[in-house]
């Protein structure tokens, strides 16, 4: 005993020359590198004071005072920390008879488990029990990390420094303190009060034993849904227990018969569970143990109970999840935050948070394109764009074509007003063309998209539709900034307060609020009142959505849609003078949900809110659009209207181009982009600006079956009434005032000619029978009419 007690320089000196044996020496030598690296992690221990535990609680009420609950910590661990002469002796007693019932024996490690695990091991051929003591068990706590021989290495060594620095009591009280008690809940503390509604001091041995259990398969033992293989796991804690002595088997048995009663799977929160983990995250390292939030606890069940709804109604749809949000648009405060359907349903990855989660947002950010453009006067109201096939070449991969949401078809020539209304795909994408995709991510960013971190070419022209991921808060607050015509404002979470109804004083705190990093008006007014009145005007978006579909209510809104590319999202983001709310309908793990659009699926959830919403009291009318003039327009040209024109509304002009349109005659007759698209038409009034065959086009080749009739429509542009001659390879086929002509396909190389008047346009093209012969660019014909692309 004397030579362990003297320092390994010591025991070399006085050993050493007493014993000259080769092999002696050598086994000396490794008993002092042991003794050297057991001393080791005196010199480096971990003290209690080093893995403390935020032990304050925070309460939060609503704006009026009502309990919103209380949380343990500040995220979504629900723990709490207590020292042990605050828990249960049965707890102790029961925790260290079924993970280490040597505690109070051994040191860091248990010699004796280690031996025992290796032999049960080497009879059975595989892994019987572990050797893990209870120190061992908080070392890996502190540091997950996977069962590998390295970390397992370094999980022995931490266990070291544990027992270096703390007593045994302390080991067990971090222990007991960080136990993962199934889901999110941490520590004998936290289960005991959220299965039992009690302390940890005040449970008795039935229930002592039962939670004792869980650590065991935290994640197959939780006492909601898994009961039978947890009261088994019980018996063999309670044998445990009879076994060390700590009780007796008759009350063994009693403990494991006796009725135990589960509180409500709430853990003590009353409503908006998502918001109180969010927004305590967000509190300062020093905060009030009392918080009064913006939140009103009467809407927001009413909003938690709508989103259960909407996700019962659409399960046939493999709809499982939804969230929403609502801010009060005067001040900013947030009213309701809702992140799923049951924060407490863990099948369903309740935990999960969609106000917060990155989504592709569909065509929510359309209208702040449009805005953009309108500001920087790349486009006005009445400017017509063009809803054709349009491909786009990106450099190193496929041509890019967008199409519209709905059955692939194309509107032709639209007003601004109907392409952001129905949420058409290629007018957005052309004006974003015009806007520049690094001007419009800026604008995004001045916005408070944060996450949309990648440069302008990572998203291109994909952006407008959604290619980027945003959250739902992200989006609530853009169209707050909108809804209030650019005039930005903080989003409030919590109030200054100093006093709540019927309570003590609480301490004094600031409002905690989510600011821009520009505090200047970030959208200009006009063109944000513009807007506002474009996503209120029902009529437009009666294309698409109807003139009495869910977006319709009886006071004004101005309300976008979006969904994600194969149905995983869907979004309806809305807003009256008085408030902003902001929906998602979808799947967490990104499942695809059955056809199912934004206006079946987040619209319903938003519509029942905005009606709850005003339900005593009507919002106001949205602003008049000061500085802007109202024009009669045609609807094809986009300039004052001609006696030719099919269609005349009303639309808003810049003071500064009121000159061009009392000198501007708008023309019917369409550029050559619309080509393509004018072929399909069947009954179109509309023409291309000149005299033009628009089909065949020049050098296109056609394939036809062999011995089949089949017809080739010959289509021209430029005229209405004017009688047309039609020449195929010298010889006159047909006068006619129609602008289109029927021919049978002939194999052979065909010139076709069209005069009418003084204007003359000719078009080359080929039909062959198919033969299995390549084919070249232009378009195969192969059927009734029928032709399909080949890469022109």
């Amino acid at each position: 005993m004397r030579i362990l007690r003297l320092w390994p320089i010591e025991i070399i000196q006085k050993v050493w020359p007493k014993y000259r044996n080769q092999k002696f020496r050598l086994f000396l030598v490794l008993v002092l590198i042991c003794l050297i690296v057991r001393s080791l992690p005196y010199l480096a221990p971990i003290r209690t004071a080093d893995i403390a535990q935020e032990q304050s609680a925070i309460e939060f009420s609503d704006r009026n005072g009502l309990p919103l609950g209380t949380i343990l910590t500040r995220d979504q661990e629900h723990t709490a920390a207590v020292p042990l002469n605050q828990v249960s002796s049965h707890f102790v007693r029961a925790i260290i008879a079924a993970e280490d019932s040597r505690f109070y024996q051994h040191g860091a490690t248990d010699a004796i488990a280690i031996a025992r695990s290796l032999l049960e091991a080497a009879q059975a051929k595989h892994i019987v029990s572990g050797a893990s003591t209870i120190t061992m068990q908080l070392a890996r706590m502190l540091e997950p990390a996977p069962r590998t021989l390295p970390h397992k290495v370094r999980e022995i060594w931490l266990s070291w420094r544990i027992f270096a620095g703390m007593n045994r009591d302390e080991i067990l009280e971090s222990y007991i303190n960080r136990l993962p008690m199934s889901g999110n809940i941490y520590g004998v503390e936290a289960a005991s009060r959220t299965y039992f509604g009690i302390s940890a001091a005040e449970i008795n041995l039935a229930q002592a034993s039962l939670l004792a259990a869980i650590p065991n398969d935290p994640n197959n033992l939780n006492p909601y849904y898994r009961w039978q293989s947890l009261k088994k796991r019980q018996t063999y804690v309670l044998d445990r227990m009879v076994k060390d002595k700590y009780i007796t088997r008759s009350q063994a048995e009693r403990a494991l018969t006796e009725e135990i009663l589960l509180v409500p799977v709430k853990q003590g929160i009353i409503a908006a569970p998502h918001f109180l983990f969010w927004l305590s995250n967000q509190l300062p390292k020093q905060h009030p143990s009392h918080i009064r939030t913006t939140i009103d606890r009467s809407l927001q069940q009413f909003v938690e109970a709508q989103v259960q709804q909407v996700v019962n109604t659409l399960s046939p749809h493999n709809v499982h999840n939804a969230a929403a949000l609502v801010i009060n648009n005067p001040t900013g405060e947030i009213l309701a935050y809702v992140g799923s359907p049951d924060y407490f349903n863990q099948t369903e990855i309740g935990r999960n948070d969609g106000v917060q989660a990155l989504r592709q947002p569909g065509s929510t950010l359309k209208p702040f394109l449009y805005e953009l453009a309108l500001e920087k006067r790349a486009i006005r109201a009445n400017t017509i764009l063009a809803d054709v096939p349009t491909y786009y070449a990106i450099p190193g991969a496929k041509l890019y074509s967008p199409t519209n949401y709905n059955d692939r078809t194309f509107l032709g020539p639209v007003r601004v007003r109907i392409a952001l209304a129905n949420s058409l795909n290629i007018p957005a994408v052309r004006v974003l063309e015009k806007v520049g995709v690094p001007s419009f991510l800026n604008r995004l960013h001045e916005l408070g998209f944060e996450h949309l971190t990648q440069p302008p070419e990572y998203y291109g022209l994909g952006l407008v539709l959604g290619s980027g991921e945003v959250s739902l808060f992200e989006l609530a607050r853009a169209y707050v900034t909108l809804a209030r015509q650019g005039q930005f404002t903080p989003i409030l979470t919590t109030f200054d307060a100093d006093r709540l109804p019927n309570s003590q004083p609480i301490i004094e705190q600031k409002a905690l609020a989510f600011q821009l990093p520009n505090s200047q008006p970030i959208i200009e007014r006009k063109a944000a009142a513009l807007i506002i009145n474009m996503l209120s005007d029902t009529h437009a978006r009666a294309r698409e959505f109807g003139v009495d579909s869910v977006l319709v209510l009886p006071f004004p809104t101005a309300v976008k849609t979006g969904t994600s590319s194969d149905f995983r999202d869907t979004w309806t983001v809305g807003f009256t003078t008085d408030y902003t709310v902001a929906t998602w309908v979808g799947n967490f793990n990104g499942d695809r949900m059955k056809k199912v659009s934004g206006v079946m699926g987040a619209a319903p959830l938003w519509n029942h809110i905005m009606l709850h919403l005003h339900e005593h009291q009507e919002p106001a009318a949205f602003p008049t659009l000061k500085g802007l003039v109202q024009r009669p327009i045609c609807a094809i040209s986009g300039w004052r209207p001609n006696p030719d024109c099919p269609s005349v509304v009303q639309e808003y002009f810049y003071p500064e181009d009121i000159s061009k349109y009392e000198t501007e005659s708008g023309s019917l007759k369409l550029s050559e982009e619309y080509n393509g698209w004018l072929t399909k038409q069947s009954n179109s009034s509309l023409s291309n600006s000149n005299f033009k065959i628009i089909f065949p086009q020049n050098d296109d080749y056609f394939l036809m079956n062999q011995n089949e009739n089949s017809r080739l429509e010959f289509k021209i542009s430029g005229v209405n009434t004017t009688l047309i001659e039609w020449w195929l390879n010298g010889k006159k086929l047909a006068t006619q005032s129609s602008n289109s002509l029927f021919w049978h396909l002939k194999p052979g190389e065909w010139n076709l000619q069209a005069k009418s008047g003084g204007m003359v346009d000719t078009v080359r093209f080929n039909v062959q029978v198919a033969n299995n012969k390549s084919v070249r660019s232009g378009f195969s014909f192969v059927g009734n009419s029928t032709f399909l692309p080949t890469g022109k």
